[in-house]
């Protein structure tokens, strides 16, 4: 048996960025920053931070695409995955990343209030997120 199951608490680094696929659905991305804290061995306090790229899917996308903003503070739960391929010069390049499965804004309702209005990718986007109650919490 295996896991590949990641969860991380955190903000966003940048506005997401969202594309679109050909049959419609789309790919939202972004960088989420984690930070901790801990005491070195002089005693002094230090932080170190950690950003992870996290993909949002499907709906997660169109969610994504229309609620997390610069700042966000964000819980995602997701998969760990690598990919890899070949830039201009043939030289192998890696990339690790999250496939976010679950998200849930986090902080006050004024911070989960759509910003102003960001294009949707598609028009299946704007009919789902129009059947959603205001009161949802995600």
């Amino acid at each position: 048996m295996s896991i590949n199951k990641c969860i991380l608490v955190g903000y966003v680094g940048k506005d997401p960025e969202t594309r679109a696929f050909q049959d419609g659905s789309g790919v939202t991305n972004f960088s989420l920053a984690t930070s901790e804290k801990y005491k070195d061995k002089s005693g002094e306090m230090k932080e170190t931070t950690e950003w992870h790229r996290v993909g949002c899917f499907g709906k997660l996308s169109e969610i994504a695409n229309k609620y997390v903003t610069k700042g966000s503070q964000v819980y995602i739960e997701g998969k760990i995955f690598t990919r890899k391929w070949k830039d201009s010069n043939g030289v192998e390049k890696f990339s690790t990343e999250i496939k976010c499965e679950v998200l849930q804004l986090l902080g006050s309702k004024a911070a989960q209030e759509p910003p102003k209005e960001r294009g949707e990718i598609s028009t299946k986007a704007s009919s789902f997120l129009g059947d959603l109650d205001d009161d949802v919490p995600f």
